[in-house]
């Protein structure tokens, strides 16, 4: 490359020129120092010396920029040479009598780079691929002596020496999870150690690597296979093996529905909880769909649902309140596609419709009549259940097994008087005496002679009214001192004249037998009782 800077001078050039033609001399010129080494835009001194003491010329040829300084003696100068900005060999020379002869003098001009930058890292590199460093070097010098090193931390990974003006040094290093959150730069050393100087380093910015693993497993997706209309169902998608968890993120969506999920995070696993409601314009097949998205990588998992209409059957009364006796319509109908059962008899055919016929009576009342109706969804069978109940009007009624028409307690006693009248609506009871003394039902009471006598019980309701009669009969203990010992008589009387029949009996019959043997009757077998 041609130098820049100011040519050198005609005498100069003659004196180079003679030097040339004439050949070896005597003569010699001395430059000091003889190499240097400084800053890029230094300076530095530079003496020049003719080997006669009066040279007919005696000079340096440079491109740089000099200044000649100090009065200077017979045979030599001082140059001060500025602003190097460049490796140069500025040359001293000289002319005498005996001849012509130069020396150059080595300048090394050193300096950090201007740029030492680390290419950016991916925003995510897989655990278990390799990754590439790549660090660029601009400027520096000299270059023999300019070294680049990779680091992760302060660990050395690479060390190379940085060749060309722009120089580009890669490695490659495997990614493991230790990895996640390390930085990564390079560093750049100029070392000036041999010329007793230091060593110059310069090092990039940082950049710190973020490094994840998404298992090559979908993740795990729970849900309803069939959802009603209007009603709410949960979602659960869940994923193990993930690095680091805290970054995963989840999309959930049913059809064009987006969710919103709640995500637990273990240790390395998630799972994504949300509640899912359908509406009848989602009716019909529908895509549930879980992506967990890691660094630059996604796993998904699909799932089809049903969503179904399916309204409770309907259990319609020709009347749902009616009187005894009345006849009653008892009919079930459901969704189109269901089967159903009445009060557990499935309809004949099976079909969406039953029905059946009853004269209703007094034990009808609230009584339950219930329809059971089943569809078959995506393979499933869903059940909806409907109950009606029945009202019968009926009574009012006094039966003998509910309210007895005689009680006999005795005198001093605790006893519960118990009359319980039937009928719908529930009827009003009263039992008096002589139309005012009240025969207390359901309390207990002690047993006075005032209780006993005859009571009309009358139980009323809208349907009319009925009466029975109640007597209460109150036993003194002095009668019942009397009525034992004369059951106890009787008792005894009753035995006796049994026993006395008995044997007068079995008297007679073996009289008779024995009659007969002595008139030589044959006897005949006995196949009837005898009479007695």
């Amino acid at each position: 490359m041609a130098p820049s800077g100011p040519q050198p001078a005609l005498p100069t050039l003659v004196v180079l020129l003679g030097a040339l033609l004439l050949g070896p001399s005597n003569a010699q010129t001395s430059v000091f120092p003889p190499e240097v080494i400084l800053p890029r835009g230094g300076s530095v001194k530079v003496n020049c010396s003719a080997s006669c003491d009066q040279p007919i010329l005696l000079g340096m040829e440079t491109p740089l920029p000099k200044k000649e300084i100090l009065p200077g003696g017979n045979n030599w100068k001082m140059y001060e040479l500025s602003n190097v900005q460049e490796d140069s060999q500025p040359m001293c020379y000289s002319n005498c009598p005996d001849g012509q002869s130069s020396a150059k003098t080595f300048l090394t001009v050193y300096w950090t780079p201007e740029r030492v930058e680390l290419a950016p890292l991916p925003p995510w590199q897989p655990v278990g691929k390799n990754l590439t460093l790549r660090c660029q070097v601009e400027g520096g010098a000299p270059r023999a002596n300019l070294t680049v090193v990779l680091l992760r931390g302060e660990k050395e990974l690479s060390r190379q020496s940085a060749v060309g003006e722009l120089a580009e040094v890669t490695t490659t290093v495997p990614v493991g999870r230790d990895d996640h959150g390390a930085n990564f730069s390079c560093r750049t050393e100029l070392d000036l150690r041999p010329y007793v100087l230091k060593l110059f380093e310069n090092t990039s910015a940082p950049h710190q690597l973020q490094t994840f693993d998404l298992p090559a497993t979908p993740p795990q997706l729970v849900s309803p296979q069939v959802l009603e209309v209007d009603t709410q169902g949960t979602v659960v998608c869940s994923l193990d093996g993930l690095f680091p968890v805290s970054e995963a993120q989840v999309y959930l969506a049913l059809g064009d529905q987006k969710l919103n999920p709640t995500i637990t995070y273990g240790n390395n696993s998630l799972s994504a909880k949300a509640s899912v409601k359908v509406t009848a314009e989602e009716e019909g097949t529908q895509q549930l769909l879980c992506v967990v998205m890691l660094g630059t990588q996604t796993q998904e998992t699909r799932q089809t649902v049903t969503i179904y209409s399916f309204p409770a059957p309907n259990v319609n009364l020709t009347k749902p309140e009616v009187s005894e006796g009345t006849e009653v319509i008892v009919e079930c109908e459901a969704h189109p596609r269901a089967k159903v059962m009445l009060n557990g008899v499935p309809a004949q055919p099976p079909g969406p419709r039953a029905q059946f016929l009853l004269k209703a009576t007094p034990e009808d009342n609230g009584r339950s009549f219930s329809c059971s109706a089943t569809l078959e969804v995506a393979g499933q069978l869903v059940h909806k259940n409907q109950t009606r109940e029945l009202r019968v009007l009926y009574g009012p009624r006094l039966d003998e097994k509910d309210c007895p028409g005689n009680w006999t307690w005795p005198e001093n006693s605790q006893q519960t008087p118990m009359c319980q009248a039937w009928g719908n609506p529930l009827p009003q009871l009263k039992c008096l005496k002589d139309g005012t003394f009240p025969l207390p039902i359901g309390q207990s009471v002690t047993v006075t002679r005032d209780l006993e006598g005859t009571y009309l019980c009358q139980a009323r309701s809208t349907r009319g009214e009925v009466t029975r009669e109640v007597t209460v009969n109150v036993l003194s203990p002095r009668y019942e001192l009397v009525i034992i010992p004369v059951v106890a008589a009787a008792v005894i009387l009753g035995t006796a004249g049994v026993a006395t029949y008995l044997y007068n009996r079995q008297r007679k019959i073996r009289k008779y037998r024995l009659q007969q043997a002595q008139n030589g009757t044959p006897m005949k077998p006995n196949t009837q009782a005898t009479p007695p």
